[in-house]
């Protein structure tokens, strides 16, 4: 069967909604607006007016895109007035039985080709679907807030809907400029799913006292390149909608280990520290303005540093490493085995500097690790040992500071902070591959756009080095006995066969 759709319909109209009308009405789709709360329709209807007149004064559309987006859009007072449209999207609340309810209630008003679709972030597809006559034209069809500006939506097909459905809908999504990612009926689709790596793993590096919340965000907004971090993110979207996802998911997964959320933003939420919306959360807002204090002042490079002997696991991270010292004239220990007076640096991946000491035959107390898998002209994380001295610290701060890079230092832990979140991220991408649920391209890109992050999960994966992390994973087991890090074996298997995380076979 094919679909000619020309009216749309919107049920919802709270910043979901109204943002899904914007996107159809300046596509030139007829578009109507439909609350069950009197009133709201039209004043929705109003406020997209008054945006798109604002649009036009800031001559992001003409004044004839500007009356004709307008004039696309009106107000529906009975859901028997949406008989005749042809596609009808729910953004209402996240209760299944309402959502239930509401399509059993379309069912018996619409045409039988209208499609109806559901904006719903986590709820099954199928079960929404369950209760209705003809569950084959029931699909999921999720927009990102705001949705205007945040330019992917999953198109998810329920285990009854029709295959030509989830078609139409995709083209439609392209239609509005969108890119439309396919995505199985699966707990948090694609966007949610993969997202529940970042700040589970940072909660993690968090309750285990590695580092302070500033620091983190600092290491992989500044070092690994994401636009915010971790805590920073978690205060925008505010808890009470980010850790009921945590849960949800973690639930829906029958409590898989990799998705398993922390007691502290439980008790945030309960406390009402909610994030920016309250002025509390890992912050306090507004933010107060600080005295700044200069960590990576500059440092007179003499004779009195020691020299410096370096295990690296890869060859490339020795080169940098040794690059970066020749040219500070720091004199370099090229002996296979430390003398007792060099400061020792250690580049691994996976391990804490206690393991990596044991395997590299090192002292400790002159051991200080560094972070090699991200951009080393960007940040730099330390880590010394427990034994490590303060004399070894300080020097080893003293040289990785010596160009002005800012530094951080952080307590022992497995993997650093940016190995921990990162390969957690590239992993789950790759579990997400290996059940299916979206495909390579669709995943990269739905995380890319939708989680805003510098790369798509599987194409970070073969960026950083997929042997990296996939080491990262097998050491961090083998220390911790964590199912969390358990590597997929999508990421295993062409680590082996010397293959991008990207190949799919033919």
């Amino acid at each position: 069967m094919t679909y000619d759709i020309k009216k749309v319909a919107i049920i919802g109209t709270g910043i979901m909604g109204s943002g899904i009308a914007q996107l159809f009405a300046q596509a030139h789709f007829s578009t109507v607006l439909y609350d069950a709360q009197q009133g709201s329709a039209q004043l929705a209807k109003d406020k997209l007016s008054q945006t798109f007149e604002k649009l036009c004064v800031k001559n992001k559309i003409s004044e004839t895109q500007c009356q004709t987006a307008i004039q696309h859009l009106s107000v529906a007072n009975a859901l028997a007035e949406l008989s005749d449209c042809d596609l009808i999207i729910e953004a209402i609340v996240e209760n299944l039985t309402v959502k239930q309810q509401l399509f059993q209630e379309l069912e018996s008003l619409v045409s039988p080709q209208t499609i109806l679709a559901s904006n719903t972030s986590s709820l099954s597809i199928t079960s929404i679907a369950a209760k209705c006559a003809q569950p084959e034209r029931v699909a999921g069809l999720h927009f990102f807030n705001p949705v205007p500006l945040m330019k992917v939506a999953e198109v998810i097909g329920g285990l009854k809907t029709a295959p030509n459905i989830v078609q139409q809908l995709k083209l439609l999504t392209e239609k509005l400029g969108h890119r439309a990612v396919i995505a199985k009926d699966t707990p948090g689709f694609i966007i949610n799913h993969a997202g529940r790596a970042y700040g589970t793993e940072a909660l993690k590096i968090l309750n285990e006292n590695v580092s302070t919340i500033e620091d983190i965000d600092r290491i992989l907004r500044d070092g690994a390149g994401f636009k915010m971090g971790p805590f920073e993110l978690l205060d925008l979207t505010g808890l009470d909608v980010s850790h009921p996802v945590m849960e949800s998911i973690y639930h829906q997964y029958y409590e898989e280990p990799r998705y398993k959320p922390n007691p502290l933003t439980r008790q945030m939420l309960e406390a009402g520290t909610l994030g920016r919306k309250t002025q509390q959360g890992f912050y306090t807002y507004p933010a107060q303005e600080k005295e700044s204090i200069d960590s990576t002042v500059s440092v007179h490079i003499s004779a009195n540093f020691p020299t410096i002997w370096i295990g690296a696991d890869f060859l490339k991270d020795r080169q940098i490493l040794e690059k970066y010292l020749t040219d500070l004239n720091i004199a370099i220990n090229a002996a296979e085995i430390p003398n007792p007076k060099s400061l020792c640096i250690l580049a691994f991946y996976g391990e804490d500097t206690t393991h990596a000491c044991l395997r590299y035959a090192t002292d400790p107390a002159k051991s200080v690790a560094i972070d090699m898998l991200y951009d080393f002209t960007q940040h730099r994380t330390l880590m010394p040992s427990l034994l490590t001295s303060s004399e070894s610290t300080e020097a080893a701060h003293a040289i990785f500071s010596a160009d002005q890079t800012s530094l951080t230092i952080i307590q022992e832990s497995v993997g650093f902070v940016a190995q921990r979140v990162l390969a957690m991220i590239i992993n789950l991408g790759c579990d997400i591959a290996q059940q299916q649920i979206a495909s390579v391209d669709d995943i990269n890109d739905a995380v890319r756009l939708g989680l805003g992050y510098p790369l798509g999960p599987i194409a970070w994966g073969d960026h950083l080095g997929a042997e990296k992390i996939l080491l990262i994973l097998q050491r961090i087991s083998t220390i911790t006995f964590d199912p969390r890090y358990r590597p997929s074996p999508w990421l295993q298997r062409r680590v082996a066969l010397n293959l991008p995380l990207t190949f799919s076979p033919a």
